[in-house]
């Protein structure tokens, strides 16, 4: 049988890019999921998230937990706090990254996906 016989028709098919309406929504998702987490998060996590620059973001329909730090004392308060961010993210999401930016930016960040740790 050849495999052209079971497409479907143009019309039925996914938009090849997306559409202002699935943008908003992702924005929205982004946004939501953001304030959400931040609630989840103890006082102590909170404030530690509050110093730096932090954004939930959807890169390939994956959430991905952005955050930057301003200073080396920051960067390693949030790495001692990376196993509670994970679990309070782990609670909206199953799928998800985390990703977290050195002060100086010249280095590589880390970057831990919430599936490979055990939370």
């Amino acid at each position: 049988m050849n495999q052209h016989q079971f497409s479907l028709p143009n019309d039925d098919l996914p938009p090849t890019l997306p559409t202002e309406e699935d943008v908003i929504l992702r924005l929205e998702l982004a946004r939501s999921t953001s304030q959400r987490f931040y609630e989840a998060c103890d006082r102590i996590t909170q404030a530690f998230l509050y110093r730096c620059d932090w954004q939930i973001a959807v890169q390939a329909n994956i959430p991905v937990l952005v955050i930057s730090c301003p200073d080396v004392n920051t960067y390693w308060q949030i790495i001692s706090l990376i196993d509670e961010i994970g679990k309070n993210l782990n609670k909206l999401v199953n799928n998800a990254k985390i990703r977290i930016y050195a002060p100086n930016g010249k280095n590589m960040p880390l970057e831990i996906e919430l599936d490979e740790r055990l939370l």
